[in-house]
Formats: C-alpha cells, structure tokens, sequence
C-alpha cells in the first residue's frame, strides 16, 4: 500500500470552504537568504586567502633577504699596481720590494709570471669564486702560453688560494699546490709570519714552476716597466747629440740627423730584439738630433747650455716618477680556468 504524505489543512472561518488547500511557501526570501549567505562566504574565503598570500610572500622575502646578499655587496678587483698588492698592510716595503725583486727577475728567467694579492676578505663571495674574478681581470701569464700563477690571501677569513693559468696545471697541479698550502704557507701564518709564509710559498712555485717545458722569454723589453724604457731614452738622448754631432757636421742637419736615428735603430734592434722598439727608439734619436741641431744654428754661442738642457732635462724628467706611480707590471694575457688549490689556518 502506498503511503501518502500528510497534507497540511488551514481551519477556514465559518461561511467558507472547508476543503483542504496546500500550504504555499513563497520562494523569492528563501532564494535571497541563500544568495547572501554564499556572498558572505565567498567574501571571508577571499579575505583569508588573501591574508595567507600576504604573509606567504612575507616570509619569502626575508628568506631570500638573509640567504642571498646583494651582488653589488662583491668585493672589488683591485687595480694590478704590482707583482704584490697588498690591501691589509700586512706585509712592509722592504718585504714587497724583495719578493717584487724575485718576481721580476723569474719572469725574465722563465717567462711566466706570479703575482700575489692580500685582500681583507672576500666575502660574501668564497674565495674560488674571488680568486677567479681576480684571474680574469689581471690575466696574469703570456697570452696564449697561459703560464700565469696567483697567489690570493684573505687575512680576515683565514682562507688563501692558488689560482693556475692552464699552461701551468700540468706542473703546478691541485695536489701539488694543495701541499705547498698546507705544508709550506699556512704553518707560518698559524705563527704569524705572514711575509716568510708568502715569500716561501712564492720560492715552492718557482721551483716547481721551473721544472716545467716552456716557451723562453722573448728578449724585447716590457713596454708598461718605465725603469727598462728610461736608460735606453738617455743612451739615446746623448748619441744623437753627441756621436749625431759628426754625422750633422759632414752631412748637414737632415742627413745627418737621419743617419744619427738610422744607426740607433739598428743597433737597438740587435741588442733588444724588438723592431718596433728599434725603430720608435731611431725617430727620437732623429727629432732631438734635428732640433738641437737646429737650436745651436739659432743662438751658436749656446750650444754647450742646449745641450746641458738636454741632459738635465731627460734625467730629472718624468720617467722615474712615472714608473714608481705606476709600479710598471702588467698582466700578458693568460687565461685561467678554475685550475689550483685553497685552504685555510
């Protein structure tokens, strides 16, 4: 049997219909209670989602703050003034001077070049990561022979490095630059003998350095090193004014004068090796010839004073102050690739 739900019944007063109706519910409130009531939810879902987000991208933030340092916080390269460039004052100027010596005269030996750097620190970056930047930026080595060497301190952090041009990473190997940290440098710096440390390091490198084939030095001058350039300008100041005399004399002034530069060209070329030197060297010898020789025809009572100008002038002149301003070393193009060994004290 089927059951039948119970119908609702409205008492009607007396005179009306007694017949039963439906009770009818209206449905336009119902709908809009429901219409709010959703607003409402969707309105405080959106405010906490967005509360969420809010504090999410917060806390990233300072995640990334504390993590990652600014990039413009990296130390800077120094300016390669010099075979040593120390930025902590750790070591004196007799110290730089000698091991400076040293460099110099096992590049004119050898060819390859080590230069050595003494930072405070080099954070926030580690010193792999400086000591590269650093290797780039000076290449120290000759060009394609890639025979350069660095050897990089950070006082502060108690980290050093080795950083090995390619040329040299078949002698001067991670091991073995590995060992001259530990077993020669950082004993010393552990007693503070920072220099002695340096300078031994400096003394296993050569050594080792030595033991490898390369390419011998060329024999031409370094142009950026002013104390080799200022003797050869003063030999040349007195030989067109004194041996360039004789040829001006039986010559005259402009064949003389060319045959004064000629002969210095020549025999620069011999000695040093380098034509484009020989031949700048040959046009000076032939311009003060010509002018002194040409000052002497003006005023002849005065050629022995011209002539002291002349020498006065070259040896009090700017050539030796030039090359102690500007410490007359410079990197010949060495690549590096990540080659070398760190450590610490």
């Amino acid at each position: 049997m089927r059951l039948v739900p119970p119908v609702p019944v409205i008492l009607r007063e007396s005179g009306e219909s007694s017949t039963p109706r439906l009770l009818r519910i209206p449905s336009a409130p119902l709908e809009y209670w429901i219409a709010r009531s959703s607003r409402a939810m969707t309105a405080r879902l959106w405010r906490a989602c967005s509360l969420f987000s809010s504090r999410i991208v917060l806390a990233l933030a300072l995640v990334l703050l504390f993590a990652f340092p600014a990039a413009a916080a990296d130390v800077a390269v120094p300016q390669l003034t010099g075979r040593v460039v120390d930025q902590t004052g750790t070591l004196s100027s007799g110290d730089i001077a000698a091991l400076s010596q040293k460099l110099r005269d096992f590049e004119a030996r050898k060819g390859s070049q080590i230069a050595v750097l003494i930072v405070p620190t080099t954070q926030p970056e580690t010193i792999e990561q400086f000591s590269i930047r650093v290797a780039e930026a000076w290449k120290i080595g000759r060009k394609k022979i890639d025979d350069g060497a660095i050897l990089v301190v950070a006082k502060n952090d108690r980290h050093l490095r080795i950083e090995v041009g390619y040329g040299l990473e078949g002698a001067l190997t991670d091991v073995t630059s590995r060992r001259i940290i530990d077993e020669v440098i950082t004993p010393k710096f552990r007693t503070g003998d920072f220099a002695g440390g340096i300078a031994d390091g400096a003394d296993r490198m050569i050594r080792v350095i030595d033991g490898e084939p390369l390419p011998v030095p060329s024999p031409s001058v370094n142009f950026g090193n002013l104390d080799d350039l200022g003797p050869l300008f003063i030999v040349t100041l007195f030989a067109s004014l004194g041996v360039g005399g004789f040829f001006r004399a039986a010559l005259g002034r402009l064949l003389g004068s060319l045959v004064t530069g000629g002969i210095i060209a020549a025999l620069s070329w011999l000695i040093l090796g380098s034509l484009g030197l020989a031949v700048a060297l040959g046009a000076i010898g032939f311009v003060i010839g010509f002018i002194a020789d040409l000052f002497s025809a003006m005023a002849p009572g005065t050629t022995s004073s011209r002539r002291g100008s002349w020498s006065s002038g070259s040896s009090s002149g700017g050539w030796s102050s030039g090359s102690s301003s500007s410490g007359g070393f410079s990197g010949g193009g060495g690549s590096f690739g990540g080659g070398g060994a760190s450590g610490s004290w």
